[in-house]
């Protein structure tokens, strides 16, 4: 019986799953999202999300500690610089994992895991600046133009705002009377 076992052992001996989760976690500090199995993205997650908190604090000590973990000093530069950055003002939950569906091989459930102050389009503007300086589109009487209408002047009104203009006068002048009621 495994009464209170919570470790996933991933079919391996402690040294080759220590070996294999070190990896994975350079490979996801470095890369910001891996595509692995399920279970061992799970397994990732319980293992880098205490070294990215350790990493909000960038001390000696902690420096030395996390090296203790991965071994990689890109990793440690990258982790502590530019991660811990992004992540400072997050309490927790530093990746996302995806579910990806089978492998084609082995029929294996496959996942993408991911640091989510990296990702573009799930996150709130976190990640990259998006190019904001597009015009402003908005809705005027009028409606759309119909395709190969000539574009109106500054000043000059289409045929179409000429229409709706009249169409609109006694809408208002209804709201004006329930108001005055």
């Amino acid at each position: 019986m495994r009464h209170g076992d919570k470790i996933n052992n991933l079919g391996r001996t402690a040294s080759h799953r220590k070996a294999l989760l070190n990896n994975l976690a350079i490979q996801l500090i470095a890369h910001k999202r891996i595509v692995t199995t399920l279970a061992k993205a799970k397994s990732l997650r319980k293992f880098v999300e205490p070294l990215i908190t350790k990493a909000k604090e960038n001390t000696t000590h902690q420096r030395r500690v996390v090296f203790s973990y991965l071994q990689d000093k890109e990793a440690i530069v990258e982790l502590f610089g530019n991660i811990a950055e992004k992540v400072a003002g997050r309490p927790g939950g530093y990746t996302r994992i995806i579910k990806l569906g089978a492998r084609v091989g082995d029929n294996a459930e496959t996942a993408l895991i991911e640091l989510v102050d990296f990702n573009d389009i799930y996150g709130k503007g976190k990640g990259e600046a998006k190019d904001t300086t597009a015009a402003k589109k908005t809705r005027r009487a009028g409606g759309s133009r119909k395709k190969g209408a000539p574009k109106a002047e500054a000043g000059e009104a289409t045929e179409g705002a000429a229409e709706a203009a009249p169409a609109e006068a006694p809408k208002k002048e209804k709201k004006e009377k329930k108001a005055a009621e």
